[in-house]
């Protein structure tokens, strides 16, 4: 299972253009505002040798009791008890705060390793801007650059240097695992329980069992599956928002040890963008995803239509994914629900053959060509599988590295059509034959 490395630190301090450094994308928003990140932004680390997760959390502000400020800091403190290495982020220009030194007293009773950040320390000395935060007790500050990249990688491999190979620490799976995944209330464990036909997962109010995800051994139509249960953290008395009885870093770790996601939507609530956000995650991850639309049975005409059309809006991006409109409760469509799941299984773990790949790929050239490219025309010759779970469908040809996104999604779909490739995404790689002619004159 990848660690999880959480970003922590006062408003300002660049955690947001770091978090893009390290997973090289443009997924945080950044400005010179205070305050800009709100809600927690994860995504998959591609800097360093090693596979990761990454969180950004809001400016953290400990010592605020109420308002927008309370919820961002209960946030932060909840990717923190879930971090396996916390990533400490200081000004090094504006230099240590009496706000770093409060933080830095609550990370110190975590158990979770601390690495401190000194970042916006390009162009200057860097033991020099780093020798002021040793004072926060917090072992070695590391003087980086967010936003030059200058020393992130040391600080990324040093802090998952303890932290196993993939290799090293996967084991060969004998189940199926299914992780179910979705907000507080959705009908999670109800779901469960309806599976296995028993009260096996009960509520959630008891401490010591709110923050890890529950594994469960389940035998359907004799195959073995191990069922993976992410409810989110429930307290007595006081209702919080909905995100914040959500523990995102233990889902995200559910949906990289999966073979298949069931995403979890109440069909009587509004389809949130932390829906969006896990779904998009999992397509990023490349699972296999079933989507269960749950509740349904509440639901007259008129509703049902509207939710459907909310649904395709909003989650148009999951077209490849099987959905399904269930009742847990009522044990109401889970069969067909646990067919789309083994499908998608299936469908994820394929073997497709280079003959037919290549004359599929004839096929659709020949139905529509591929744009030109200036005064050339991309010429894809053939394919081969690149890889499984998801499938990968390497095409080697001429010029084919120009090839259009347009163009792309429509071999994704003539593939996904000819080899029946439901539930899972689909990566298509091109590789550009090299012109022999090239270096000549």
């Amino acid at each position: 299972m990848k660690p999880t490395l959480v970003l922590v630190g006062r408003p300002n301090v660049g955690k947001s253009t770091l978090f893009n450094r390290m997973t090289r994308s443009r997924d945080a928003i950044v400005a010179d505002l205070p305050g800009l990140t709100r809600d927690r932004h994860y995504g998959h680390g591609r800097l360093g040798k090693k596979p990761y997760l990454v969180v950004d959390t809001g400016g953290f502000e400990p010592l605020v009791k109420d308002g927008i400020l309370h919820e961002m800091a209960r946030q932060t403190e909840q990717a923190i008890l879930e971090a396996d290495a916390i990533v400490f982020v200081v000004d090094g220009r504006t230099g240590i705060t009496p706000h770093d030194k409060e933080i830095a007293n609550r990370l110190r009773r975590q158990q979770a390793p601390v690495y401190v950040a000194v970042n916006k320390a390009e162009g200057m000395n860097r033991g020099m801007v780093a020798a002021e935060f040793h004072e926060l007790g917090l072992g070695e500050p590391y003087a980086v650059s967010a936003a030059h990249g200058e020393g992130v990688r040391n600080l990324v491999e040093l802090a998952l240097d303890t932290f196993p190979d993939p290799e090293e620490s996967e084991e060969k799976e004998e189940f199926v695992k299914v992780a179910i995944v979705g907000r507080p209330n959705v009908g999670k464990s109800t779901l469960i329980n309806a599976l296995l036909g028993e009260e096996r997962v009960i509520a959630f109010d008891a401490p010591g069992t709110t923050r890890d995800a529950i594994e469960i051994d389940f035998e359907r139509e004799g195959r073995k599956y191990k069922l993976i249960d992410t409810a989110g953290m429930r307290k007595r008395g006081k209702i919080f928002e909905a995100i914040e009885k959500f523990s995102v870093v233990k889902t995200l770790k559910a949906v990289e040890d999966a073979n298949v996601v069931i995403l979890m939507v109440d069909a009587q609530a509004d389809v949130s963008d932390q829906d969006a956000h896990i779904a998009d995650f999992v397509v990023q991850s490349g699972r296999a995803l079933v989507v269960a639309v749950n509740k349904w049975d509440g639901l007259d005409a008129y509703v049902r239509e509207q939710t459907r059309q909310v649904l395709q809006r909003k989650l148009k991006f999951l077209e490849f994914a099987k959905f399904h409109f269930i009742s847990a409760r009522e044990n109401i469509g889970l069969k067909n629900l646990f067919r789309s799941v083994d499908a998608a299984y299936r469908a994820a773990m394929t073997k497709l053959s280079t003959p037919r790949l290549t004359r599929v790929l004839a096929d659709a050239v020949a139905k529509q060509a591929p744009a030109k490219h200036g005064l050339f025309r991309p010429k894809p010759r053939y394919a081969h599988q690149g890889g499984s779970n998801p499938p990968i469908i390497v095409i080697h040809g001429n010029a084919v590295d120009q090839i259009t996104d347009s163009y792309r999604r429509y071999l994704e779909h003539t593939f996904r059509e000819a080899f029946k490739l439901q539930g899972t995404p689909l990566r298509i790689q091109f590789v550009t034959s090299k012109n022999p002619f090239a270096d000549k004159d």
